[in-house]
């Protein structure tokens, strides 16, 4: 009489193939943002993690904590390189004490349109991608916010117009900008913009018209010069190694939203501008183009602070630029 196999040895077969029939157990990915829900960049992240999911089935969820709810805006990036967070997004500028390339895209008067801004971003995005790689960090996609453009009591024909004038700085590169045009920098967060101009601390100010929006800008200025000086961009990186732990599959579908990503939000971002300056002229303000004479003078300006960065950037910054000015 034949023998029974005793059960307990067909066990671990059975139960390995009922493993192999269940579906794999879906990821879930947390993504700190540092701005909020109604920006058109948090908007166009939402779709992005939206495609993702459809892509994968629902293999991969990301989770979209807006407005710095996950990490504040300075923690982001070291968040995602630490693991912390597989995937987040950052202002490219606020890596600038890290690495000058960083800075490329906040550089007054070097790319003054949506066209020139997207030849130096396909001049520097290798450069960028290399840097980001060095950390353990893998670059997505980025969008430009709208350019900064000149808020004013009175129309500027030519930089005379702001000699001694208070204007508002956030940073060493408008510091350095306002010293060039003969202003006074005088540093002014987001926030204050309203008290500043209304108690006197600034008479004039760059910035975005989104900005000027939010800020209510026509309450205490009546001129936008539209300038344009430069579009920085928001990057969206992914940590690598979680990034290529990943399935085949789910990676591509990530490459595949993250392009379709990086063209919308470009549009975003121009239908952005436009809207937005709309609302500074319903509102009263009167929206110009630099005269002939402020051009050539803003573009020395921007001459001036390209040689000052390309003496800290070397000769990574002397070929993004030359691979720059043979894109244009």
């Amino acid at each position: 009489m034949p023998m029974t196999k005793p059960l307990f040895r067909s066990l671990p077969a059975a139960l390995a193939a009922a493993a192999l029939a269940l579906p794999a157990a879906a990821a879930n990915w947390d993504m700190p943002t540092p701005y909020g829900d109604s920006v058109f960049h948090t908007q166009n992240i939402q779709q992005f993690a939206e495609d993702v999911a459809a892509a994968t089935d629902g293999g991969l969820e990301i989770t979209v904590h807006s407005a710095g709810s996950l990490y504040a805006h300075p923690e982001i990036k070291d968040s995602v390189r630490r693991g912390l967070a597989p995937i987040g997004e950052v202002l490219m500028s606020r890596l600038a004490n890290e690495d000058p390339i960083f800075a490329v895209d906040s550089i007054p008067f070097l790319a003054s349109s949506y066209d020139e801004a997207r030849a130096l971003w396909d001049a520097s995005r290798p450069l960028v991608e290399e840097k980001l790689a060095a950390q353990g960090l893998t670059l997505l996609y980025a969008v430009p916010w709208p350019g900064q453009s000149i808020y004013t009591q009175e129309p500027v024909e030519s930089t005379e117009d702001l000699e001694g004038a208070a204007f508002r700085a956030y940073n060493a590169a408008t510091e350095r900008l306002a010293q060039l045009m003969g202003a006074v920098p005088t540093q002014i967060e987001t926030g204050d913009i309203p008290t500043a101009f209304a108690t006197g601390r600034v008479d004039a100010m760059i910035t975005s018209p989104s900005t000027g929006v939010s800020s209510q800008a026509w309450d205490f200025t009546s001129h936008y010069t539209d300038t344009q000086a430069w579009l920085p961009k928001n990057m969206v990186i992914v940590n690598t190694q979680m990034f290529e732990g990943l399935p085949e599959d789910q990676r591509q579908a990530i490459m595949d939203a993250a392009a379709e990503a990086e063209t919308r939000g470009w549009e975003m971002s121009a239908a952005e501008t436009e809207d937005k300056i709309a609302t500074l002229k319903e509102n009263g303000m009167t929206v110009s183009q630099p005269s002939d004479t402020l051009s050539e003078q803003l573009a020395e300006i921007g001459e001036t602070m390209t040689q000052e960065w390309l003496e800290n950037a070397g000769e990574e910054g002397q070929q993004v630029i030359e691979a720059y000015e043979g894109n244009m």
